[in-house]
């Protein structure tokens, strides 16, 4: 029987730097009222490189540290809300410029749940025994769906990417897994378009910027998420580390102590990224990989958990 392992992991976010400092330039805003409330000290906003850029970096890379040509890949799954264009999709553009000329490739929008879905999705493909090698990245440029006046949202969020690369094992190292979407929630929502055509009625100009109700989402989080990733540790048992979504310190400190794990094993790196939403959980992975905290094949479990709009929200525990 196939089955799915992380062989190699990257991720890539652009070089320009902006401070909580430099947002209190531009808005009424602190470095200390941000930081108390979310840990974030400063973000990476794009220049001029678009979503698809950040996510073919991260396959370039992936390519380059496993020796494989593009054409060995059979699919690229990418996993955004803040796509270059609803046609054709970022997965399709990384494909083309890479040269993965056997491989299909689609987009999957489940907002700061993105990666966990589509590494879950990537990880049945290669299970079915049909395909081999594929590659999974979470990628967003959020600055572009910004409403830079709403400091209550321009202060959050970042731009960057991170993915892997799947392959087929003979060994099982997905061991846990828990997809959950309540489409009846609200509280987080972006790119609103409305129905104008030369025949609708519709003259209604909807807000097509990110808009979030900070309180709920934050109250969905530290119950609703926290329940579920207690009851997948309960079944499964406690991994090394928890690779959480990282949108607010606060909610990593909360739910260590509603699982009743070590706050110790919560990685984090919200403090220079902001919140990335789909590519949050796949930098945090690559970078505690490049730092020695984590080692592929050294046999350590990993709890990744997404959460976001949707409302969505889903966890997996792997071995890498």
């Amino acid at each position: 029987m196939a089955f799915a392992k992380i062989s190699q992991v990257a991720h890539y976010a652009p070089a320009q730097v902006v401070t909580n400092d430099d947002l209190s330039k531009i808005m009424d805003t602190s470095d200390e009222w941000i930081r108390l409330r979310t840990g974030i000290q400063e973000r990476r906003i794009s220049l001029n490189e678009n979503t698809s850029d950040l996510a073919t970096n991260v396959a370039h890379q992936l390519l380059e540290k496993s020796g494989l040509s593009p054409e060995e890949l059979n699919f690229v799954l990418v996993a955004t809300i803040s796509p270059d264009s609803s046609m054709p999709s970022v997965a399709a553009r990384v494909q083309g410029t890479i040269g993965a000329v056997n491989a299909f490739a689609f987009d999957i929008t489940a907002a700061c749940s993105g990666f966990v879905f589509a590494l879950a999705t990537a990880e049945k493909l290669i299970k079915s025994g049909a395909y081999k090698k594929g590659l999974v990245i979470g990628a967003e440029v959020l600055s572009k769906t910004l409403d830079w006046s709403d400091r209550t949202t321009a202060v959050l969020f970042g731009d960057g990417a991170g993915g892997v690369l799947l392959e087929e094992s003979e060994e099982e190292h997905f061991f846990g897994e828990s997809l959950n979407t309540d489409g009846s929630k609200g509280g987080l929502e972006s790119g609103a378009s409305a129905v104008i055509s030369p025949y609708s009625d519709g003259t209604e100009q909807l807000n097509p910027y990110m808009q979030m109700d900070g309180k709920a989402i934050f109250d969905f989080a530290v119950k609703t998420v926290s329940k579920s990733i207690k009851a997948l540790v309960e079944e499964k048992g406690e991994p090394d580390y928890f690779l959480l979504h990282q949108a607010n310190i606060r909610i990593l400190d909360i739910m260590a102590k509603k699982i009743d794990v070590s706050r110790d094993k919560f990685l984090a790196n919200m403090m220079s990224y902001g919140n990335t939403s789909a590519a949050s959980i796949p930098i945090l992975l690559s970078e505690n990989l490049a730092n020695g905290i984590l080692k592929l094949g050294g046999g350590q479990t990993i709890l990744l958990s997404g959460f976001g709009g949707g409302l969505t929200w889903g966890s997996l525990i792997v071995k890498i």
